[in-house]
């Protein structure tokens, strides 16, 4: 019977990495590593191969299975706090404006503006859709009379990847469900 892993070129075959607690490292962007990263895990015995694809890897002496799902050895503890990133923001802010609620073309806005003493930090910062942005310009939203829908916080990690969830990749393979939480909703 064909399998469409065999089809597949090694690049196309990404290995979802779990923490010793088989949780995901990170649900978004998904904790991802390429097949030569997974590989030379294995071998350094970093990782355990938990499921693995129909296509396999050869060398002059061995052929190797490629895993689609590793385990690593030693608990890695999370940080609380995600780093201060514009997709970071985005997912925060649900990749929606601040102001109007659009989706789309997508900017971030400091709420106090820097040229009145404001600073880039995660309770300044907003979501915003690049035609609320240019409207409120230099001024503070009462300034501009544009009310936040939500004001601003320092995000958990833990808070990003609850809205991650929301946003699952475009592609999940098989072997990763069992892993994952997107399922069940998405099924819902």
């Amino acid at each position: 019977m064909f399998h469409p892993d065999l089809m597949r070129h090694p690049d196309s075959c990404p290995a979802l990495v779990l923490n010793a607690d088989y949780t995901p490292l990170s649900y978004y962007p998904l904790s991802l590593w390429p097949w030569q990263t997974a590989i030379k895990a294995v071998f350094l015995d970093r990782v355990d191969i938990v499921a693995h694809y129909e296509r396999e890897v050869h060398s002059p002496t061995a052929s190797l299975k490629l895993p689609s799902v590793i385990a690593l050895k030693q608990y890695v503890r999370p940080s609380a706090f995600p780093a201060f990133t514009r997709f970071n923001l985005f997912l925060r802010d649900r990749f929606a404006c601040q102001y109007c609620g659009a989706p789309k073309d997508l900017t971030f806005d400091h709420v106090v503006p820097r040229a009145q003493g404001g600073r880039t930090t995660w309770e300044n910062v907003v979501t915003a859709c690049a035609p609320c942005n240019l409207r409120k310009g230099g001024r503070t939203p009462r300034q501009a009379d544009m009310p936040l829908h939500i004001a601003p916080i320092r995000p958990t990690n833990w808070q990003l990847q609850e809205h991650g969830r929301r946003f699952p990749p475009n592609h999940l393979h098989d072997t990763w469900h069992d892993w994952l939480y997107w399922d069940a909703e998405l099924e819902a």
